[in-house]
């Protein structure tokens, strides 16, 4: 017994359930590029208050209050940003260079060069203190 196949209507029909699949996928809602996670903000430590301050002055425009992330930048109070995953020298190599983006969908964040290492210091402080309250904490990165 021999099968036909009829390959210009298979493709056709191919061509439909791919543009519907399409049509579908757009009309779903999509994911926010800004944080809706509500922040705990825990008592800092005097190091982290100041961090604080240098994160709100330099940081938050893109990574918003609290590191809860906005429109412009990714929340640093996110599992993406475990120690384990990102380690305090990726935050000062950032800083220094900039980063291209891998996990979100922001755009490349160019160098900062008015941040000091100093600077970074207190800021590391104030993010990794943020986390902790948050329930991040190092987890050994996997691929």
């Amino acid at each position: 017994m021999k099968i036909k196949v009829d390959f210009p209507k298979l493709f056709v029909l191919g061509f439909f359930a791919a543009g519907a699949a399409v049509a579908i996928s757009n009309w779903l809602p999509k994911p926010s590029n800004t944080a809706s996670a509500t922040i705990a903000v825990p008592q800092l430590s005097f190091e982290a208050t100041e961090g604080r301050k240098l994160f709100d002055a330099n940081c938050a425009t893109c990574h918003g209050k609290n590191a809860a992330g906005t429109d412009k930048g990714p929340p640093l109070i996110h599992d993406f940003y475990n120690p384990g995953h990102h380690s305090d020298a990726a935050f000062y190599f950032a800083a220094a260079r900039g980063v291209r983006q891998h996990h979100w969908h922001f755009g490349d964040m160019p160098p900062q060069p008015q941040v000091t290492q100093d600077d970074l210091t207190g800021i590391i402080r104030y993010v990794r203190e943020m986390q902790v309250a948050n329930g991040i904490t190092y987890r050994q990165h996997q691929m």
